[in-house]
Order: structure tokens, then C-alpha cells, then sequence
């Protein structure tokens, strides 16, 4: 049942974080025309689309992607119960799934940041600044790392603002994991 339990639970993850990066380049405000965020919407938009018609935006944060998002974690959380063969407690209270599914967002979204920030930086190593994908990854990271640097004295020339956000990072999943949400 393991393997199972992994091929069900890395599709989920796979498009949960697909549908965190739409929501995540809305709130930065990253190039919509750029190749990499034109997929995240085409591949968002069967879902987002119909929802945005019921659901409205609250200011910057389009709530129709944020209730998919929950709506996938929800979703992987039922399939793996039932799959797994369980009708388990979370399945009979409400408030305990929208909690479980909370907490699953909100650590795929602790994940999709860290491999964020890790692509970043070995593209930062190689690139020259002319791929497209880098572009739209400066958009989505560089609000969490320009408050870091202003904090942080310069070393000569080192960035170490991506080490010290995902020590940040790191320690909120771990966090999440010793309560019992992750």
C-alpha cells in the first residue's frame, strides 16, 4: 500500500502546487505572459476558471484559487483514507479535515518555496540572466529575500539571504511536523 500511498499523494501534490504557484504569482504580480506562468494558468484555469464566476477576489487574493487549493488538499486527504482502506476520525469531523487540509497547504507551500529558492540559487550559478524562467523565479522569491537583505550586513559579495530563508523555511516544517500537522 505504500507505493499506493505515494503515486496518489505525489499527483495531488504535483497540481496543489501547481494551483500555490498561480495563487503565489498573482500576489507577486510576476509576468503573466511568460512561458512558465502561461502553463501554470493553462493548467490552473479548467478549475479557477468557473470558480472565479461564484467565488469574487478580495482585493490582490483571488479566493476562487485559494478554495481550489484547499479543495485539493481536502481531496488528497479523502483519496488516501479511502485508498489506505480507513475511514479514519478526520473523515466524520468537518472541522478536522479543513484543519489536516490547511496544514497540508500550508506545508506544500513551505515545500514549493524552499525548491524555489534552491533553483534560484543554482541558476543564479549558471545562468546569465536571459531565461525567462529566471525572471519569473526573481519575481516570486525576491519579496522574501529583499527584507532578509536589508537585515543582513554585506559579505563581500556573497547573497546570503536564500541560506538564511530556507533555515527559515525549514524550521516552520518542522515546526508543522512536531505539532502533528505535517
Amino acid at each position: 500500500m505504500s507505493s499506493m500511498h505515494f503515486l496518489i499523494g505525489t499527483l495531488f501534490d504535483l497540481y496543489l502546487m501547481v494551483v500555490i504557484l498561480r495563487l503565489w504569482l498573482q500576489l507577486a504580480r510576476a509576468d503573466f505572459y511568460n512561458p512558465f506562468s502561461q502553463f501554470v494558468v493553462k493548467a490552473t484555469h479548467p478549475l479557477v476558471g468557473p470558480m472565479r464566476r461564484v467565488l469574487p477576489s478580495l482585493g490582490n487574493l483571488d479566493t476562487a484559487t485559494l478554495v481550489l487549493a484547499l479543495l485539493v488538499a481536502f481531496a488528497k486527504l479523502t483519496v488516501l483514507n479511502f485508498v489506505l482502506g480507513g475511514a479514519g476520525w478526520q473523515m466524520f469531523n468537518p472541522l478536522a479535515v479543513l484543519l489536516y487540509s490547511l496544514a497540508v497547504l500550508v506545508s506544500q507551500t513551505l515545500s514549493l518555496i524552499f525548491w524555489i529558492l534552491i533553483i534560484r540559487a543554482i541558476l543564479s550559478w549558471f545562468s546569465q540572466g536571459r531565461n525567462p524562467m529566471e525572471l519569473v523565479l526573481y519575481q516570486l522569491t525576491e519579496p522574501l529575500l529583499a527584507p532578509i537583505r536589508r537585515i543582513l550586513p554585506p559579505m563581500g559579495g556573497l547573497d546570503l539571504s536564500v541560506l538564511v530563508a530556507i533555515i527559515a523555511i525549514q524550521f516552520l516544517t518542522y515546526l508543522l511536523r512536531d505539532l502533528g500537522l505535517a
